[in-house]
């Protein structure tokens, strides 16, 4: 990810907020969303498996605080910058719904190319909050994205206009894909969080996988901040490191992160650390996120994720035999030294992971095979009706069979 920096130009005031509907109001409203939006038990269904799996939880409306946003609150935080003096201060991520959909579907538009938007949201106790997210016009490649200029203007001009139609929210961070190698930050991500965090905290910095998104079924994303050169320098001095924990991959990375990744995975694992990541959503997304699933939905029954996904599927399964082939000829060089003993346990903690990570990629490829066989019998796709099971065996038949198995076994011995 290459380093940028947004412009500091002052934005225009954002316009008094108009005071807040009624109840009669916000029911006639849903109740036009409702009957605008053409929907399908199919559709439904989908969408609440794509809840369930990544834990979104509804905001109660009489408790509605994540969408009321507080100028004087976010400028009394900004003035105290309790994160200067406390490099953990941040723990947490909340992003809306919405958010989410908005930037799981860029980072799968992008392919195998790397993708980068930016997050609107504000700032609460240890936790920055997402509202909504938008994509920048950045030139991507499989390993890097590059911002330039125009991103910058872009940036620049869309937070200008979505303040003059009253949408308050500052910038509080950016997001772009790791298409196939995991959620962390590699050694360019972390030059330029730092250098957002320089001059734009606060700022987070989330990661999405899109191909493990779509293997797996979850979304798989990672929040994150970085420590600062003198804490990590000093860090050092003492003896101790700060590792970060994404979702989905081990500290060391090895059971998930791709072997040509882990080098530069290792490089930087101290200088960041992760933060815990939840959804949330109000009675209104819930309707916006019928509107963008109906949009979809039709692809997700089309579609088989065995072929949409099967460059990453081989790609992990190239990679495991790759890890398979080292680790085979390590441990021959430990059994033939006088390290044999002391590599014994470190050897078996590896394997150990390589198991699991095949039961990985097996347990992603049943998954596959499950959902076409399951659209195949619902759809009838060969057009053939399917074969009645057979009925269960009498006793009597049961009986005869075994008995005529004895016979031959007598048989066969005598």
């Amino acid at each position: 990810m290459g380093a940028w920096l947004g412009s500091r130009r002052e934005l225009p005031a954002c316009p008094q907020p108009a005071a807040p509907p009624t109840h009669e109001q916000q029911h006639d409203q849903s109740r036009r969303l409702e009957y605008s939006i053409p929907s399908s038990p199919t559709m439904g269904t989908a969408l609440k498996t794509w809840e369930l799996e990544n834990a979104v939880q509804l905001v109660d409306p009489t408790k509605d605080a994540l969408y009321n946003y507080s100028a004087s609150a976010q400028k009394s935080i900004n003035e105290a910058h309790p994160w200067r003096t406390d490099p953990h201060y941040f723990t947490s991520v909340r992003i809306s719904a919405v958010a989410l959909l908005k930037m799981v579907m860029h980072a799968r538009s992008g392919g195998s190319l790397e993708v980068m938007g930016l997050m609107l949201g504000k700032i609460e106790a240890h936790t920055f909050v997402v509202t909504d997210a938008f994509r920048l016009p950045v030139e991507g490649t499989e390993t890097r994205v590059n911002a330039q200029d125009e991103a910058n203007e872009y940036m620049v001009e869309f937070l200008q206009r979505a303040r003059e139609q009253g949408q308050c929210d500052n910038a509080v961070g950016w997001y772009h894909s790791h298409p196939g190698y995991g959620c962390w930050l590699s050694g360019i991500d972390v030059n330029t969080q730092k250098t957002q965090q320089m001059f734009q905290d606060p700022f987070c910095a989330i990661v999405i996988d899109p191909d493990r998104t779509v293997s797996a079924g979850k979304v798989e994303i990672g929040a994150f901040r970085t420590y600062s050169t003198e804490y990590v320098e000093a860090k050092d001095k003492a003896g101790g490191a700060s590792k970060s924990r994404s979702g989905g991959t081990d500290s060391d990375g090895f059971q998930t992160i791709p072997l040509g990744k882990i080098e530069d995975f290792g490089a930087h694992a101290n200088h960041y650390y992760s933060l815990q990541v939840s959804h949330y959503k109000s009675s209104l997304d819930a309707k916006l996120l019928e509107a963008l699933w109906n949009k979809y939905w039709v692809q997700t029954l089309s579609s088989s994720p065995l072929i949409s996904n099967r460059e990453y599927g081989t790609k992990q399964i190239s990679d495991l035999a790759r890890k398979t082939q080292q680790e085979s000829a390590n441990g021959k060089r430990f059994k033939g030294g006088q390290s044999y003993h002391a590599g014994a346990t470190a050897d078996k903690n590896q394997l150990s992971k390589l198991g699991a990570a095949g039961s990985k990629i097996a347990r992603e490829e049943d998954m596959g095979l499950l959902a076409a066989k399951v659209k195949t019998q619902v759809f009838n796709l060969n057009g053939t009706e399917s074969e009645p099971e057979p009925e269960p065996e009498s006793e009597r038949v049961v009986e005869e069979k075994a008995k005529v198995m004895e016979s031959q076994e007598v048989e066969m011995k005598s």
